[in-house]
This record gives structure tokens, C-alpha cells and sequence, in this order.
């Protein structure tokens, strides 16, 4: 691996009013051969998901405008705002070059990707070395009526898995759960046989949260074989899974379990900081969640109890009866939104092959490394292939803030010394053979962009509903069948006519 230098170089200021490309610098070749051309300084508004923004000219921009010859104008948006300020700039087209789009169902977003705002950039893909090998699942995924209006940012296909306390299953004599039947024992004996030896009444076995529907919950009923959010059913119609047997048969299965104690009673109003909160705590054993947070639970509890006994146990293989393994994807088949590029702003052709010259860069393994792991040996070093961070203030300040505008999360492995990132790794990436992906995602439906999150809400509350037992089966299935005055008969109308017009 190359060593990277902390520069002095000095970046030139960039054009507020247009794109600057009077001499194009030479970038990686192209797959013919040729070299590309990468556009000498552009700007690019992307989300900020820390509470600190990177200083301008700071040392991973200005290394990062050494390696690809760009000089890039950072527009950073915070994430909790992300859709107010999208929607402005989309209102009054005063884009940057480069807008990160990462709210894939947002209405206004997918209205502008399909009203000429932005490149499609899907006939060029094929010119560059590193975006011709983006995923093509990833990419049917992020296409809008047909065409790709941004490169994708890539994601690890399926995050999700069930984690579950190793120290409790050791205390009660327990084996890992790999059924669904064997995770619902595990779930009551965690609610009942203090797992925690001490002698209270005061653990449970699923600590959920207010977004069950659309994320924990989800998952369970898609071991039971429902669909990812959509799914074709047999007469070739796109229907939201919440109305499937499969998804009604879990919505069973775990009402049963909250019944006897083993998901947290109040978890439709648990918001995910006291869901996190509660792990910490030892309130409860056993979470649907992305691998990736057993290391960050740790750390949670250690940070209350250096002498903590929590471990866990990451399971990315549960299956339900004869239902074939499967997992669904929780990142869009590997989208995460679009790095979408103005065609108001990047007016030629030739311009836009400069921009994608430029995310094409970004997608080499150096380009990569400094916006993961910041700039060796002021940052990280490297031995034995594991990564260590030198200072974690100085990397949080100067090189956290990029890692969200990467456009890929995939490229390069290191080992590393935390416990749990590296099993955590693996899974998830075993997990992309069984991925279950949202058929609707490439399909259009004006009724979805228009009454979708009202409908989805409806949904949800019927849900929580029949788990708190304020509903029965019945009562379930009549609320979402009143759904159908709301719009979801028009929604499953036109997806599945979108659907069936897309082959």
C-alpha cells in the first residue's frame, strides 16, 4: 500500500457560478486505454453525519485534491436536515455539481431524477475502470423509470443479522439460536430465567424499538418469507408485504413472545438512543440490528463498566421452517442514494465525463483509504494488515466526516483489533448470497410519491396496535384493507403496471 504524505498544497478557489474545466487533468486510464479526464475543481453538497464539519483546505481535502487533481468546494449538509435543504435546492435548481442524494424514497428527489435535473449517467459507466464494475444489482436498484440518474453509492448488500448475548446463553446453558423456533425460546428463557444471576425480574429477551415496523420487525418476517417492504406475488401484482400470510404468521409469532415478557413492553415508543440505552444496561439479551453494532453496544458498556461480562453471539444464518435461507437487504441491494450530477451546472458532455473522471478516482483504493482511515502515519498506520488509529480526537475531527460521502463502503479490508469488526465483516458479507431485495425500488407510482408515508404510517400503527393487543388478526387485516381508500389500490396499480412495463 502507497504511504500517504500530509501536503501543503495550496488549493485554488473555487467558481461559485459554474463548473471549472478549462484544462482537464489526466486521470486513471479508461478501459480502452485512454486516459480520462478529471475536472480540475467542482462542488459537491454531501451530508455530514458528526457533529464537527471538516475545516476547508483541512488535510484529507487537501490530500484528496492531490491524488485525483480536483480541488473540490465541500458543501456539507447535516443529516437531520438533509431533506429540507434538498428540497430547497432542488425548488430553486441552485445545485451544486455533485449533490449527494442518500434519501432514496424522498418524493421531491425522485421527481427531479426523472424531470431532467440531473445526468444519466448509465451510458458512460462502461468507460471507466472502477464505476463498469459497480454491482448490477446495486444499479438495477437505483434506477428511475429506467434510466441512472447518479452513480450509486455502494453499500454492503445485507447488514442485518440477529445478535444475542453470549454471556446469557452461557449462564442459562443455552446453544446459539440458528431457527427462528430456537431464537423464540431463547427469547422467553431471557425474559424468565434471569440470565443475569441476579436474582430480579428485570430482563427481557427482544429489546425493540419505535421503528419495528420498518426495520426490526421486518427483518423477523422476512425469515418467515415475506417480502423486502414490496413483493410480486403470484399474479405478477407489487404488493406491500405488511399485507402478506407470511408477514401476518410473524406479526403472530412475536405478538406470542411479547405476551409472555420477552420483547421490552414499551418498545413502540423506545426511541434508538434508549434503545442503545437498554442493551448497555443489560435489559435485555437479544437484537435485530446491522452486525456491525456489537462492537459499538461494547463499547457502550464498557464505557459504564470496564468490568462488564457482555459478549456476543452474531447470528446471520436464522431461518424459519422450511423457509430457504434468506436475509433482507437493508440497503437497497447495496444503494445508498445517488451522487447525482447537474445538468444545469454540467452543461457538456465532455464536462460530465470529467465529473464521473473525478468519482471514478474516488473509487481507487487510495482515494479510499483517506476518506475511511485519514493519512498514514498521522492518522492510522498499518501492521500486519490491521489498522490502527493514532489519535481517535484527530481522526474524528479531520477524517470522520468523510467516510458517509465515500462512493463505496466495500473496497478495502483490513483486520482490526476491536472484537466483533472483523466477524462482523465476514457475515455481512456471506449474507449478500441470500440478500432479499425491494422489487419496487426501480418502479414508479405518482400515488406512491404522493400518499406513501401517509399510508406507510397507517400501516405501522395497526401493527403496534395488534403487538400491544389493542387489535386482534382481524382487526389487522381491517385497517389495512381501509387502506385501500387512501391510495394503496392506486399504489399497487401502478407499481405493478410500472412493474410489468419495465419486464
Amino acid at each position: 500500500m502507497r504511504n500517504h504524505r500530509r501536503v501543503a498544497l495550496a488549493v485554488a478557489s473555487v467558481a461559485a457560478a459554474s463548473l471549472v474545466l478549462a484544462a482537464c487533468s489526466p486521470a486513471a486510464g479508461t478501459n480502452d486505454g485512454e486516459p480520462a479526464e478529471v475536472a480540475e475543481s467542482l462542488t459537491w453538497m454531501t451530508m455530514l453525519h458528526t457533529p464537527t464539519t471538516p475545516e476547508p483546505d483541512g488535510p484529507i481535502e487537501e490530500a484528496l485534491a492531490e491524488y485525483t487533481g480536483t480541488d473540490v468546494e465541500f458543501q456539507w449538509v447535516p443529516d437531520a436536515s438533509k431533506d429540507e435543504k434538498i428540497n430547497a435546492v432542488l425548488a430553486s435548481d441552485s445545485l451544486a455539481d455533485i449533490t449527494s442524494l442518500t434519501n432514496t424514497t424522498n418524493a421531491s428527489v425522485r421527481t427531479a431524477l426523472a424531470s431532467g435535473q440531473f445526468w444519466d449517467v448509465e451510458p458512460y459507466l462502461a468507460d471507466y475502470p472502477n464505476l463498469s464494475e459497480i454491482d448490477e444489482q446495486t444499479i438495477a436498484s437505483a434506477r428511475v423509470e429506467g434510466h441512472l440518474y447518479g452513480v450509486p453509492f455502494q453499500k454492503p448488500k445485507a447488514r442485518y443479522g440477529v445478535l444475542i448475548r453470549q454471556d446469557w446463553l452461557d449462564a442459562l446453558g443455552l446453544e446459539v439460536p440458528h431457527t427462528v423456533e430456537e431464537l423464540g425460546e431463547v427469547a422467553v428463557a431471557f425474559a424468565q430465567d434471569d440470565p443475569d444471576g441476579n436474582g430480579a425480574d428485570d430482563t427481557t429477551g427482544f429489546i425493540d424499538r419505535a421503528e419495528s415496523f420498518k426495520l426490526g420487525f421486518r427483518m423477523i418476517a422476512g425469515y418467515f418469507g415475506a417480502g423486502n417492504n414490496f413483493e410480486v406475488n403470484d399474479d405478477d401484482e407489487v404488493v406491500p408485504s405488511f399485507q402478506s400470510d407470511e408477514f401476518k404468521d410473524a406479526m403472530e409469532w412475536y405478538r406470542e413472545l411479547y405476551e409472555q415478557g420477552a420483547v421490552n413492553n414499551e418498545f413502540v415508543t423506545v426511541q434508538k438512543q434508549n434503545q442503545q440505552d437498554a442493551i448497555a444496561q443489560s435489559k435485555g439479551g437479544i437484537v435485530i440490528t446491522g452486525l456491525f453494532e456489537a462492537k459499538n453496544y461494547m463499547a457502550l458498556a464498557q464505557s459504564a463498566d470496564p468490568e462488564t461480562p457482555m459478549a456476543w453471539a452474531l447470528v446471520n444464518d436464522m431461518t424459519y421452517d422450511d423457509v430457504p435461507r434468506r436475509i433482507l437487504s437493508d440497503t437497497n441491494g447495496g444503494f445508498g442514494g445517488w451522487l447525482a450530477i447537474s445538468t444545469t451546472r454540467v452543461k457538456t458532455e465532455d464536462d460530465l465525463r470529467a465529473v464521473l473522471g473525478y468519482l471514478d478516482k474516488l473509487l481507487d483504493e487510495e482515494a479510499f483509504m483517506l476518506m475511511t482511515n485519514g493519512i498514514d502515519g498521522t492518522h492510522y498506520e498499518v501492521s500486519d494488515d490491521i489498522v490502527t488509529v493514532l489519535d481517535e480526537t484527530l481522526w474524528e475531527q479531520e477524517v470522520q466526516p468523510y467516510a458517509s460521502s465515500r462512493p463505496s463502503d466495500t473496497l478495502v479490508k483490513f483486520s482490526n483489533t476491536t472484537p466483533y469488526v472483523d466477524e462482523a465483516n465476514t457475515l455481512m458479507e456471506e449474507n449478500a448470497e441470500y440478500t432479499i431485495i425491494d422489487p419496487s425500488l426501480p418502479l414508479s407510482s405518482d400515488t406512491f410519491d404522493a400518499r406513501w408515508s401517509v399510508i406507510q404510517q397507517a400501516a405501522n400503527d395497526a401493527y403496534n396496535k395488534f403487538m400491544v393487543g389493542q387489535l386482534d388478526m382481524d382487526g389487522y387485516e381491517a385497517a389495512i384493507a381501509a387502506l385501500d381508500g387512501q391510495g394503496l389500490s392506486d399504489v399497487i396499480d401502478e407499481l405493478t403496471a410500472s412493474y410489468s412495463e419495465a419486464g
